[in-house]
């Protein structure tokens, strides 16, 4: 418990933080990380050490020989598995290490390879400096990674065996195939008979196995030596005991300092290392998080590459770079690979600190073919520093197979809240209720609809989550009933540091249940953060989450009621005075896991945490969270939203944008978005505008600003921009329902809400590396923003020869398959495109919250494509409960062929037979209230009625035909059609 004195210290620091971080930005240049703060590879032991493993290997040639086999008679198949045991040589005398092997064959079609290290596994080793740190290699990622498609298949089976290696068939009609070689081990992945992806390719498979610390002495100092040896020394002496394996520098094995902090390593080097070769691919995609370009770049060096691998390590990165591969707040250890017609990927379930270097190299069969058919090989080489190697294969064979695959593995984007859709209006911060309710009314004055307005850290009362600053929020009840009157919700930040003060209910809890992240010797682990002195909840504990939740009931978080939902900052975890801004790796979590386990896990365990709380605050209640997240892993899509930080009030953070949110959807988590306007700086009226733009068309869609950024809402903009900025936001609104739809899509099979070029169009080589213009879910809205000062037309790739449509205006556009076409986009206008083809669903009342469109009638735009056909989907449901999985949802399939229109039930459910619930019933009331047809045939020129027939009636509803002119496509306009939304109809132009 702590004392006063201990108080007036955290304020003190409080205090001196605060002004330390304003003297700092005056003096910021444009690129403020501190790139000190944060290791690049040659500063992670386990990095440079399987690096240098690497470049010997590389180097040794065909000379070299890895040390990892399975003797035959160690191997057997059973019933869709591989069970062997690998033996890695470890001297020149033949010792050897033993590593448990499986591969498991899964029904979907994934195959996963699991290799884990016996002596740890029978916790035969010893722990050093008195740890309680567990014995055993981090088996638990797949606890919260992993939540289904793990059913072996028993019908996989031997296709050939020898005493060399063994072949297994598996997969759909048995098209896939492992080819798994024993000496040196290797596994071949085929589909088809044609290989695609190689594990241990190159032999830098490298699984550090535990051995004990033995104390060398010190070697006698020949005259003229120095008395401490830099890295040369220790090159020296490598070369004096040479190793089997050529990464044996010891100096990391047993403790490392970085930035002022000494990592213990109770357990000693433990990484684990593989290379995997994409065979004839050239593109890969994934990884998140990175500021850099969706197609992934190489990192050894060379003309436009890195010189870094790709980090994982879940990081508070303040005002990070682009353009790099330096971590940033998520890890997604996901990645892809794409060649015409082909897609394949491989998942590295880990939550260690990882780092992936990529290299390509041309191949040819004929050394005299001069380059005619070589194929390029994409080669990447995976590190971690702790946990078992653990790795799903996927073959493909298109994208949407293997983000499936994916989705079947770690979930699916949770069904949102359906508000969740809409604008987000925040800052750090709005002062007061007071504050708050002005730009509520300020926003209706102006007409600019919005959802959710936003409390960063200053609502508390001096960064104590779950209170309320008595003087400048007087009254939370009266502020959220003030808003839910308009429809629109409250969203509070609460984070994982608790203020380690006497007297705060919630630390005072903390401690005495032993809830809190234990430091090396088994305490409470203290640390400073926003509120200074600091402990960490241990959301890895399921009696935290238990009493977690129990904070965020209505009766005990005083103040909030059912429009307020939740956002979960600092959850890295970010640690001012910890290494790399985070916690001490030798710190220990529930079960004994050290921080080096489950670092990159760590934030969504929070996550959940969070997610679990909102699920019920009070008794009977059980509603669809929205908790936004910054730090994420691999099966966090299951709880809620992610943001990509604290970015800047630039161009080129607004270009950057695009890929980075494209990495998400593509790696399972498309429920992202960036701070619209950018975090840190002040900006100018194009870029604001440009950026409100681009995010209307981000799935997660917020504005927001630091503390000493000047207010910035859209109703304070001049003219035009006010209204520009207005114009964007009503075209998100107008479009909710298809944004919802494309939601839905992917809670089913994880595919993603915006789609790059190489997703879409597969088969379309020249849009593989293009990531600054994507389509929206299955409507046919190809969008490009202006991301560049002063520019006034986009350059839009089109990838097939289908015809397209201007949003706006209607205009047919002169496309023609893999070249660009120029729009023009003078600073009112959106690049965007309607493909033909598709029927998309809209509601074109202007309203101020999605609250209020709740039970609007829908126009349907349909835009013929050049065979004269077109379809598309709803998706609707109440927005809030889950209902949805009780049948209480309407899925209307839309077909346009020839001169007939029809609605039926998207899956053949007959909808009379299902009970219809509250919200259903209210839907009854909801039509669709007008057809436009972009591109209608010539045909329908003189037609002046359609024929509606619905649920044993018909009715004639008038028809206006537009015909071509200037370049823009014929339309026509259905009006007053009527017919119920959720009930099948057919219109029939005759």
């Amino acid at each position: 418990m702590a004392g006063p004195g201990t108080s007036q210290l955290s304020l003190r620091w409080a205090a001196f933080l605060c002004l330390f971080t304003v003297l700092c930005s005056l003096f910021t240049p444009g690129v403020s990380v501190k790139h000190n703060d944060f290791k690049k590879c040659h500063q992670s032991g386990f990095c440079k050490r399987n690096r240098a493993y690497a470049d010997s290997a590389v180097a040794l040639g065909t000379s070299w020989h890895a040390p990892y086999k399975i003797p035959a008679e160690l191997a057997s198949f059973k019933d869709g598995q591989l069970h062997a045991t690998i033996l890695k040589t470890i001297d020149e005398q033949g010792n050897t290490v033993r590593l448990p092997l499986t591969v498991s064959f899964l029904k979907s079609g994934t195959a996963r390879v699991t290799v884990d290290e016996e002596k740890r596994q029978q916790k035969e080793i010893e722990i050093r400096h008195n740890s309680g740190a567990r014995k055993e290699r981090y088996n638990e990622a797949e606890k919260w990674s992993i939540v289904g498609g793990l059913d072996v298949d028993t019908e996989a089976k031997v296709a050939h065996e020898s005493k060399t290696g063994i072949k297994i068939q598996y997969g759909p009609n048995l098209s896939f195939e492992a080819d798994i070689t024993y000496e040196p081990y290797s596994i071949e992945f085929k589909r088809d008979g044609v290989a695609h992806i190689k594990l241990n390719d190159r032999g830098l498979m490298n699984m550090e196995h535990w051995r004990p610390k033995i104390e060398k002495p010190a070697p006698e100092k020949k005259e003229g030596e120095e008395g401490e040896e830099g890295e040369e020394g220790q090159e020296e002496k490598k070369e004096e005991t040479p190793e089997v394996a050529p990464s044996e520098d010891e100096s990391t094995w047993w403790e490392e300092t970085f930035g002022g902090n000494t990592d213990s390593k109770p357990r000693g080097p433990e990484s684990v290392a593989l290379d995997i070769t994409f065979l004839g691919y050239e593109h890969v995609y994934g990884i998140p998080e990175h500021a850099g370009p969706l197609s992934l770049k190489e990192t050894r060096g060379g003309e436009g590459n890195y010189e870094e691998p790709y980090r994982l390590y879940n990081a508070d990165v303040f005002e990070y770079i682009l353009d790099s591969p330096m971590t940033l707040y998520g890890a997604i250890p996901f990645m892809q690979a794409q060649r015409k017609d082909s897609t394949v990927g491989v998942f590295w379930l880990n939550a260690a600190e990882t780092w992936i270097d990529i290299t390509k190299a041309k191949e040819t069969k004929n050394p005299l073919a001069l380059g005619i058919g070589a194929k390029t090989n994409t080669h990447t080489h995976w590190m971690s520093e702790a946990g078992l190697l653990d790795v799903f294969v996927f073959l493909g064979p298109t994208p949407r197979d293997v983000t499936k695959s994916y989705a079947e593995l770690t979930g699916s984007t949770a069904m949102p809240q359906e508000f969740s859709l809409g604008y987000h209006q925040c800052r750090w911060n709005y002062v007061s209720d007071d504050d708050v309710k002005e730009v509520d009314r300020k926003m209706d004055r102006y007409h600019i609809p919005y959802d959710v307005i936003w409390l960063d850290i200053e609502y508390t009362d001096d960064k104590k989550y779950f209170t309320w600053d008595n003087d400048m929020f007087k009254d939370p009840i009266g502020m959220g009933k003030h808003l839910d009157a308009h429809g629109r919700k409250l969203v509070t930040i609460i984070d994982p540091h608790i203020k380690n003060v006497a007297g705060y209910h919630v630390s005072d809890e903390l401690k005495s249940k032993g809830l809190a992240v234990k430091n090396k010797d088994g305490n409470d682990f203290d640390g400073w953060c926003w509120p200074g002195s600091s402990h960490w909840i241990d959301t890895f504990n399921p009696a935290a989450i238990k009493w977690w939740s129990s904070l965020f009931n209505y009766d005990k978080f005083k103040g909030t009621m059912e429009n307020t939902f939740i956002w979960n900052d600092m959850n890295e975890p970010s640690v001012f005075n910890g290494p790399e801004v985070t916690m001490p790796k030798d710190n220990l979590h529930y079960g004994n896991w050290e921080h080096r386990d489950v670092h990159n896990v760590n934030g969504m365990t929070f996550h959940n945490a969070t997610y679990e709380a909102m699920l019920s605050r009070k008794k009977g209640e059980l509603r669809r969270p929205f908790v936004l997240t910054r730090s994420f892993f691999a099966g966090s899509q299951r709880l809620g939203a992610m943001w990509t930080g604290d970015n800047q009030a630039s161009w080129e953070h607004l270009g950057a944008a695009i890929p980075m949110i494209l990495a998400q959807g593509i790696s399972g988590f498309p429920f992202s978005g960036a701070d619209v306007g950018g975090f840190f700086g002040n900006p100018e009226l194009e870029l604001q505008s440009r950026w409100y733009q681009a995010g209307a068309f981000y799935p997660f869609f917020r504005g927001h600003a630091h503390i000493d950024a000047r207010r910035r809402e859209p109703f304070l903009l001049a003219e035009p921009y006010r209204s520009i900025i207005t114009s964007a936001l009503r075209l998100r609104y107008s479009l909710l329902p298809a944004w919802y739809t494309a939601f839905y899509h992917a809670n089913k099979d994880g595919s993603p809400i915006i789609r790059p070029l190489y997703w879409t169009h597969p088969r379309e080589e020249g849009g593989f590396d293009i990531d600054d213009q994507f389509f929206v879910g299955e409507t046919g809205l190809l969008v490009k923003p202006i991301v560049e000062k002063d520019k006034t037309a986009a350059d839009i790739y089109i990838p097939d020869d289908e015809v397209y449509y201007d949003y706006f205006s209607y205009k047919k556009l002169p496309t023609t398959k893999g070249k660009h076409l120029t729009v023009e986009a003078p600073i009112e206008a959106i690049p965007l495109l309607m493909r033909g083809g598709h029927i998309f669903p809209r509601r074109d009342t202007p309203r101020r919250s999605s609250q209020l469109m709740k039970f609007d009638d829908y126009t349907l735009v349909v835009t013929v494509s050049k065979n004269g056909q077109a379809e598309g989907e709803l998706y609707v449901d109440d927005g809030d409960s889950f209902d949805y999985e009780k049948g209480q949802y309407i899925h209307r399939k839309f077909k346009l062929e020839g001169s007939t229109l029809t609605s039926t039930d998207a899956e053949g459910r007959d909808v009379k037979s299902i009970k219809e619930g509250p919200w259903l019933q209210k839907m009854r009331g909801v039509s669709v209230d007008r057809i436009i047809v972009v591109g209608a045939p010539s045909s329908w020129a003189n037609k002046k009625e359609v024929e509606v027939e619905s649920e044993g009636k018909k009715t004639s509803v008038p028809l206006d035909y537009y015909k071509a002119e200037g370049g823009r496509a014929a339309f026509a306009i259905i009006r007053r059609v009527g017919a119920r939304i959720g009930a099948g109809w057919t219109a029939t132009i005759a």
